[in-house]
């Protein structure tokens, strides 16, 4: 452990010691770039609070003062409640996601027993949940929870990803495809960009699905797709490289590169014994 990897962990532990006296509280995690790896110096501390009650705006703020902040954010509502503060003494961000504990096992039980896919990152849960490093457990529910979440990637759940996020690249009416194609002949970069990001959300759920491999969420994908996915695209990083660089333009040419990298994902799709032209249907087929 290196000593950035050593101040962000002394930091979370001393954090979860404020918090884990609050009734509330069942259980605390660290998850993000401190358990996968990837830590840099613009990673933040993740902390995942489970609860059973919500823990009042008063309660934090004075774990906050208690810790010192040179900048704080609390309360915050944009993707779910949140905190986020800067530590006085360090520097380092924190940022505070609080899980109601009915609400992430109904998120599993989507995935992992009703195989139900989302439009984009359909695992992403599963993932943290199961990647996350326990630092609090009150009753030991959290460890109860990790062990539920460590079973292999269902089959049914695959074929419900790939049936949900294949179609709209470039199959159906509406596809991502055809909307990007007549943002070019507007010379719209705003809608370009926006279609191209959904697009990449579901191409990502789609190739992270063949592998069998739970999605980690929107940062490095390049390079976890590198590492972690054995079946990927003849000229991958190079294909997708064209794309994002391609966006930035209105040339036709993207569209291109799209047809290039989108090939090539039909092209993994039919060596695992998957008809691109069906997907559509595929989660019926099971």
């Amino acid at each position: 452990m290196d000593k950035n990897d050593s101040a962000q962990l002394d930091l979370a532990n001393q954090i979860v010691e404020h918090f884990k006296g609050i009734p509330g509280v069942e259980a605390m995690a660290l998850g993000g770039s401190q358990t996968s790896g990837s830590l840099d110096t613009h990673s933040d501390i993740d902390l995942y609070v489970y609860t059973y009650d919500i823990i009042p705006l008063s309660s934090r703020q004075s774990i906050v003062q208690k810790l010192g902040a040179s900048k704080a954010d609390l309360n915050l509502t944009f993707w779910g409640l949140g905190d986020e503060w800067f530590d006085l003494e360090t520097g380092i961000e924190v940022d505070i996601i609080y899980w109601d504990r009915l609400w992430i096992e109904d998120q599993l039980e989507r995935v992992l027993v009703s195989h139900q896919a989302s439009m984009g990152y359909s695992t992403c849960f599963w993932h943290t949940v199961l990647n996350s490093k326990i630092l609090f457990d009150r009753q030991g529910w959290l460890a109860k929870l990790q062990e539920k979440s460590s079973q292999p990637y269902p089959e049914p759940l695959k074929h419900a990803i790939i049936a949900k996020n294949h179609p709209v690249l470039r199959t159906v009416i509406p596809s991502y495809y055809v909307q990007i194609k007549k943002a070019v002949e507007r010379r719209d970069l705003i809608s370009i960009n926006h279609r191209l990001a959904a697009l990449l959300a579901s191409y990502f759920d789609v190739l992270l699905a063949i592998n069998e491999v739970r999605h980690p969420g929107e940062k490095k994908l390049l390079k976890f797709v590198l590492d972690y996915c054995s079946k990927r695209p003849m000229g991958f990083q190079r294909q997708m490289e064209a794309v994002l660089h391609g966006a930035a333009t209105a040339d036709k040419v993207l569209l291109d590169q799209l047809d290039e990298l989108l090939d090539s994902l039909d092209e993994l799709l039919v060596e695992a014994g998957i008809d691109p032209a069906q997907t559509l249907l595929l989660d019926k087929m099971v």
